[in-house]
């Protein structure tokens, strides 16, 4: 059993955290909302902090999944910060899709008080975090990643260490650019469908058992097919995800132009009022034309 503090208890982090629980390790929580901190204790049996590094005090191991780069600086840096209380030897692991400077920024911050860092976004969405299936991509120093893989084992199918410290959040990026093109292509061939007076479900029945088979297809295209988008991955973080993507493109000299243009169709879509619909809301905007 470990002491383990998780910080943030969105859609993916208090499922994330669960898991934990019920893997028998000793689990704290933080959440900015305090109340659903509580209500975490109260449903797993765990113990809340009212501040990062109140939680974090005497924890083996800190798991973070928050919102954006300023919100895990927040969560890690400062006096309230997990950082002032870690202790030397222990490890943080950030879940989070975040910048690669602000991965390399903390991890060197980790360093510096002798606390292990390990960047490991993840993919699978809310479905994959709540059924314990999410493929996890780590970055950071190969001992530290070995330390920490057994803990994040309970809630993944994959888990694996791509490389040093903001590795795993480069792979995230590439797995953000792939999704980007396949859900806009999903979406112009279920438009197509629908302009050629074509039965959509019996479309995908067909074309899912050959090369356009995806994740996405299989997943997606009924809801799309129903209007319905109240649910998964927003856009607005995808949106989030695609500025971090772009923005270190032109960093490395990367060119995305699919990647670019898609992340403007996602702009239209927030016009539509759709920030908070799920990522294969591009259908919808396609329809809409």
């Amino acid at each position: 059993m470990t002491k383990i503090t998780f910080l943030g208890l969105g859609v993916m982090g208090y499922p994330m955290a669960g898991h934990l629980a019920r893997a028998g390790h000793e689990v704290t929580v933080y959440n900015r909302t305090a109340a659903k901190a509580g209500t975490w204790a109260s449903e797993h049996g765990g113990a809340t902090g009212a501040t990062p590094a109140e939680a974090s005090k005497g924890a083996e191991m800190v798991m973070a999944c928050v919102g954006n780069d300023d919100d895990l600086r927040s969560v890690c840096l400062g006096p309230d910060g997990a950082f002032a209380s870690m202790a030397e030897g222990s490890i943080f692991v950030d879940h989070t899709t975040v910048s690669t400077a602000v991965t390399r920024e903390l991890y060197e911050a980790a360093r510096i008080k002798d606390i292990a860092f390990v960047d490991a976004p993840v993919s699978g969405g809310q479905a994959g975090a709540e059924n314990g299936q999410l493929s996890i991509m780590c970055g950071g120093d190969q001992a530290d990643f070995d330390r920490a893989e057994p803990a994040m084992a309970v809630y993944s199918k994959l888990c694996r260490r791509i490389g040093e410290s903001g590795a795993g959040q480069m792979t995230k990026m590439c797995n953000q650019i792939a999704i980007a093109g396949l859900v806009q292509g999903l979406s112009e061939a279920m438009h197509f469908a629908s302009k050629a007076g074509l039965d959509g479900a019996s479309v995908v029945e067909v074309i899912s058992q050959g090369a356009a088979g995806s994740w996405q297809m299989s997943n997606r295209f009924e809801t799309m097919l129903d209007d319905h988008f109240e649910h998964g991955f927003a856009v607005d973080w995808m949106r989030k995800d695609l500025g971090i993507c772009l923005a270190t493109a032109d960093e490395n000299g990367a060119s995305l132009p699919v990647t670019a243009l898609v992340d403007q169709f996602y702009k239209d879509v927030q016009k539509m009022g759709g920030g908070r619909w799920d990522t294969s809301s591009l259908f919808k905007r396609l329809q809409a034309l």
